[in-house]
């Protein structure tokens, strides 16, 4: 009878089973963003946590959403030819279902007869049973073939829309990245954007070291090139102690080590005036702030957006920062700062393996307000620092617009002169870019790296502005 109640007890004690279907979430999840421009990677979890999925379960989720959004164009492409007709004409929650059940059955190791049978049961559940059969007919001729298959069958002939296809870019995209790489490197770089990343942690200098941040991890690997990194291995990063607490942060190794690089590049005179100009939401605030107070250095931290500026505040507590709500643009004194942060708002095409549904959502005339706004923080960035300061232009980006063409335009008015970022070219010696008598750029790749492609412009102030 003992052991009847103890089992009764375990019972009882267990969560109860999760009984919403892991891809009725992604469906949920995709809808959410296609419908609502919500973004995934703030949904999904929230509805993988309030489902109550954990483990595989929850993995599957993961995948199933991000793997689907990541596609969503190379998907749409095969069911227009499959079903025969421009998917912009079937109503918009079928065809993602459509594209989850294409995922399925053109990405993952699902049997397709699974794939096509579980796809079809949720248009009948989330959709209408009255376009299950269209649903059905589309998806079996989907699995007729391979990706790879597929990819032939559509092929043109022209090489930058093939490779836009077979890797699920917009073809501007793929045509942005190949002026900066050349032909050779761009297919790499553009399945490199189709590799889920691993979550990248910051252990904050003087804070906690990353032996033992990664002790706490149980597991978590060195990062290959910052002094501060730990990769996660898995799970939730908020679950573990020190980044509940502040001592390590969120962070890919690429953002440290471009924030790194500004610190440890060598400045004559006072350094004690230290400027993020652009800090939302304060990853690179923390770390400077952290290694701003092992040298004695004050950080301010400028941020236009309220909500963004709290995030930072956030990441700064306990560190010498004075955080400040504004236009980065209209801050500070003339020739008041030692080293100067400008990680300008940019396009984040440098970080789409993070973003699923960005490539979509991104056009090439973005760029339009984007430029101008990058021109004149920098130059603001510029005017702040004193002569013989430095002054780190950063972006998440590797477009040229957005990178070195952004630089050459400010650095044409005088008064500055482009450093070569030693620190950070001496860890990656593949990440130097432009090259010449002047100095150089350093450009990050996720293909090459395993970062996001951030690139850095070093410069020192040489007179006034």
């Amino acid at each position: 009878m003992s052991d009847n109640r103890s089992r009764g007890r375990r019972r009882h004690d267990e969560a109860p089973r999760p009984t919403v279907n892991p891809r009725r979430i992604a469906f949920d999840a995709i809808r959410a963003v296609t419908a609502d421009n919500a973004y995934a990677n703030i949904v999904l979890p929230r509805m993988i946590n309030e489902t109550g999925h954990t483990g595989r379960d929850a993995g599957l989720i993961t995948e199933l959403t991000y793997g689907t959004l990541r596609s969503l164009g190379t998907l749409e492409a095969i069911l227009a030819a499959a079903s025969g007709r421009d998917v912009r004409q079937l109503q918009q929650d079928l065809v993602d279902a459509l594209c989850l059940g294409a995922y399925q059955l053109l990405y993952m190791r699902i049997p397709a007869h699974a794939a096509v049978a579980t796809t079809v049961s949720l248009v009948k559940a989330a959709v209408s049973p009255r376009v299950s059969g269209l649903a059905n007919a589309v998806l079996r001729k989907v699995a007729a073939k391979d990706l790879d298959q597929w990819s032939e069958a559509l092929a043109t002939g022209d090489r930058l829309h093939d490779l836009s296809l077979r890797h699920a870019h917009p073809e501007w995209i793929a045509r942005e990245f190949e002026a900066v790489l050349g032909p050779d490197e761009l297919a790499p770089a553009l399945a490199a954007d189709n590799v889920a990343p691993p979550v990248h942690l910051c252990a904050k200098p003087g804070r906690i070291t990353k032996g033992d941040l990664s002790r706490e991890t149980r597991g978590g690997v060195h990062g290959r090139f910052s002094p501060y990194a730990v990769y996660l291995p898995g799970g939730d990063p908020g679950r573990l102690k020190s980044v509940a607490t502040g001592l390590a942060h969120v962070q890919d190794e690429g953002s440290q080590l471009v924030a790194v690089a500004l610190a440890e590049a060598p400045l004559e005179g006072p350094d004690a005036a230290w400027v993020d100009l652009c800090a939302g939401p304060g990853g690179k605030t923390g770390l400077l702030g952290a290694l701003a107070a092992q040298r004695g250095a004050h950080l301010d931290a400028v941020e236009i957006q309220p909500h963004r500026a709290e995030l930072v505040a956030k990441a700064a507590k306990g560190l010498p920062a004075t955080v400040h709500t504004g236009d980065g643009r209209l801050f500070g004194e003339p020739n008041s700062a030692d080293r100067v942060l400008v990680d300008a708002p940019c396009s984040g095409l440098g970080a789409l393996r993070r973003r699923p549904e960005a490539r979509w959502r991104k056009q090439r005339s973005d760029l339009d307000a984007l430029v101008p706004l990058q021109r004149e923080l920098l130059a603001a960035g510029l005017r702040l620092a004193r002569k013989g300061g430095l002054v780190a232009y950063v972006t998440c980006s590797p477009l040229l617009d957005e990178t070195t063409e952004a630089v050459e335009s400010v650095l044409k008015a005088g008064g500055a002169e482009l450093v070569r970022p030693e620190w950070l070219i001496d860890r990656v010696p593949d990440s130097v870019r432009g090259e010449s008598a002047a100095g150089a750029y350093a450009q990050l790749w996720p293909h090459r790296h395993g970062t996001d492609a951030m690139f850095l412009a070093l410069l020192r102030k040489t007179g006034k502005r």
